[in-house]
């Protein structure tokens, strides 16, 4: 199993998700019941087709191991598993938040996915 999965969100988002203490998701995970989440070998694409040219977002690392039987990996886009969290998420889990900035070509320019620099 992956040791972190991977959740994109808008700043303004995460940011008063903080002050709760508790990430609950985005209106898309509301809609479908868990967090979307992405694996290392996913989340570039995630970015490319659900977060193309918007800026202020921010990547979040997040590990595994501390989601406990929460997180399933489910059947999803192009029959891959993606990682899909049944509670809310909570900053205990979480091992680091960066920017997600857009780049010269307008794609997202991602940090190292183990260590978040």
């Amino acid at each position: 199993m992956d040791r972190l999965v991977y959740k994109i969100a808008p700043r303004a988002l995460w940011e008063a998700a903080e002050a709760t203490g508790v990430f609950a998701g985005a209106s898309v995970d509301f809609e479908d019941g868990f967090i979307h989440l992405s694996s290392a070998a996913q989340v570039k694409e995630t970015a490319r087709l659900y977060f193309a040219g918007q800026s202020d977002l921010l990547l979040i690392g997040v590990e595994t191991a501390a989601l406990g039987e929460a997180l399933k990996w489910e059947v999803s886009r192009g029959g891959n598993l993606f990682p899909h969290l049944y509670a809310p998420l909570e900053f205990s889990a979480v091992d680091f938040v960066v920017p997600l900035p857009l780049g010269p070509d307008g794609a997202h320019q991602f940090p190292d996915l183990e260590t978040g620099r």
